[in-house]
Parts: C-alpha cells; sequence; structure tokens
C-alpha cells in the first residue's frame, strides 16, 4: 500500500465566481521509504502543492481531487482531524523560516511542544530532546540557542531550526520547500544527510521540493518538472536529467552552469511564467518554447510516454 496518493489534486484560490486554478490535475504516488522531487519556477505551484497535502492553504481557496494518506482521504477529514497527523506523522519545512516560527516563545520550546504533545513527553524530557535535535542540525551552543527567539537567530539557524521541528517526531511522510536555500554548502551537506538518515532508519517518506537539479540528482528516486501549476514530465530522475524529453526541462537544463565550459552568455528560457488567470486552451510554455508548433495552440497536450525509458517516464508535449 502506498504511503501517499495523490489524484488529480486541483487547488483554487480566491472567492466563489473569481477563483485562479493554480494547481492543474496533480498526481503522484509516493511509497514509504521513496523520494520525490518536484522541480520547476517560482510560481510553477510547487509551494502550494505542499500547503495543500498538509491542509495550510490561504483563505478562500477551495481543493478537488483525491489525496490519501496512509490509506485515510486527507480532503475529508476535519481539520481536528488533520491537526492530529500533522508534526506526528506528517512533517513540513517551510520555505520562510520567519514567518513559520512563532516570534514569541524561544525555538527550544517550539521544538520541545512538538514533542511534548504528539509524543507524550514530560516537559524536561521533551527539552532535552530539543536541545540534542538543535545540535544535530548542526547549531553551535544548543542549550544557549535553545532558550533564544526566532529573532535572535540567523536565516540559515532558524532554517535549521524548523528542520529539527520537521524530524522531531519522526514523521512517515516529509514536506521540505527548499529546506537548505538559506544554508551554506557543508551545512546542506548535513541535513540532506539526516533527512537520508531519517528515511533510512524510519522508511520516512520524503517528497523534496527545489529549484536545485543538483540537489534533487542526490536525493530524489523520481522527479516531477511543474510548469504554470501542471506537470510537464515525470520519471526516474537520472533519466529525466540525462534526456529530458519536455522542451521545459531541457530549457531549466541548459541555463545549469558548467564549471567545465566557459560560455559568454548563461543560456536563459525567454519570457516569463504565465499568468494562471488567463491561461488559453493550448499549452502553457507554448510563448516560449523553442519547437512550437501551430497545433500546440489548438489543444492542451496529453500525455505521452517515452518511447526510450522503460521506468515509466511521461512528458506532457506535442512534439
Amino acid at each position: 500500500m502506498a504511503l501517499l496518493e495523490v489524484d488529480a489534486l486541483e487547488v483554487f484560490l480566491g472567492p466563489p465566481g473569481r477563483e485562479t486554478r493554480v494547481l492543474r490535475g496533480l498526481s503522484f504516488v509516493l511509497e514509504a521509504g521513496q523520494t520525490l522531487g518536484i522541480v520547476g519556477e517560482s510560481g510553477c505551484g510547487k509551494s502550494m502543492t505542499a500547503l495543500a497535502l498538509m491542509g495550510l492553504l490561504p483563505s478562500p481557496s477551495r481543493v478537488a481531487g483525491r489525496v490519501r494518506f496512509m490509506n485515510s482521504d486527507l480532503l475529508r477529514m476535519g481539520e481536528q482531524e488533520r491537526r492530529g497527523l500533522r508534526g506526528r506523522h506528517m512533517a513540513m519545512v517551510f520555505q520562510e523560516p520567519m514567518t513559520a516560527l512563532n516570534p514569541v516563545i524561544t525555538v527550544g520550546w517550539q521544538i520541545a511542544e512538538m514533542l511534548f504533545i504528539h509524543r507524550g513527553l514530560p516537559r524536561e524530557a521533551a527539552r532535552a530532546a530539543a536541545v540534542e535535535l538543535l545540535e544535530r542540525v548542526g547549531i553551535a551552543e544548543p542549550q544557549r540557542r535553545a532558550r533564544a527567539y526566532p529573532h535572535e537567530l540567523s536565516g540559515g539557524m532558524r532554517q535549521r531550526v524548523m528542520i529539527a521541528m520537521a524530524m522531531a517526531c519522526r514523521p512517515e511522510l516529509l514536506i521540505a520547500d527548499e529546506p537548505t536555500t538559506a544554508l551554506d554548502v557543508s551545512v546542506q551537506a548535513q541535513i540532506l544527510d539526516l533527512m537520508l538518515e531519517l528515511q533510512r532508519d524510519h522508511g520516512t517518506g520524503l517528497l523534496f521540493i527545489s529549484h536545485n537539479f543538483g540537489v534533487i540528482s542526490e536525493m530524489a528516486d523520481r522527479v516531477q518538472v511543474m510548469y504554470a501549476g501542471k506537470v510537464v514530465e515525470e520519471g526516474l530522475t537520472a533519466s529525466v536529467l540525462s534526456a529530458p524529453q519536455h522542451p521545459y526541462t531541457a530549457g531549466l537544463l541548459q541555463t545549469l552552469p558548467d564549471l567545465g565550459r566557459r560560455v559568454p552568455v548563461l543560456p536563459v528560457i525567454s519570457g516569463q511564467v504565465p499568468d494562471l488567470a488567463r491561461l488559453g486552451p493550448g499549452c502553457s510554455f507554448y510563448p516560449r518554447c523553442i519547437r512550437r508548433a501551430a497545433n500546440c495552440l489548438a489543444a492542451e497536450p496529453p500525455w505521452q510516454a517515452s518511447t526510450a525509458d522503460a521506468e515509466g517516464r511521461v512528458a506532457c508535449c506535442h512534439v
């Protein structure tokens, strides 16, 4: 049985009659102990996917489709039941730690509270475990830092606090939204190793959201490439990164700097991400695509299996 099954997930933001569809038919299956990477430009729907799964969408919003976690239908759960899952069974590392942390509670107690509420540890034991978690995520002087408030820590330290909170209860599902963006390379490697250790020891399923293809190549078993609220390519990570089928995936990979090759100007994908409230009937990538054809404007492209990949790779493209 899969840990997480997402089928035709759609998210609409805004009041009735003026809604904008920001996620369009997202589907995937995540098994225990596996990592699914989600990549794409800012505004493509990566973070919205995470918030929809956690039940933390801004209001007003509406969700359609089906999401099953540990054989329970998340979209039919009441808020109280969802709250019991968050933190204990499914946890998230948020992209913006300053807004995710409570500014008037010490970071040590914010971690300890997870253990106190969800695992029933006594207060002092929970505080001691919080200090240990801070040390594990690479924070120096963890006992002193545990008594600090979020504004007293750097952005990188706050991000590490968020990671410690997410890992505290050893959840079955960990959603990591750009978890290492604010960290230097050495700490980034340490955090990624911690996530892999959690996965190895407890069979945690990891949904890893990033714009960093290098990190995705190291962490993810499979990858989904998103554009304008929709997945445009999916497959085994090594296959997608070595031989992309969709022109958007190929364009993203071409923009990566190559230390072994000097070029006067780095390649870019021309144009901008489209306004999701004004999408036409055809391919949303058409204005920026170097392989576009006349039929790309007629209708949204279908999913097509890659003839070069027998491992379930698909791309959403006419050409």
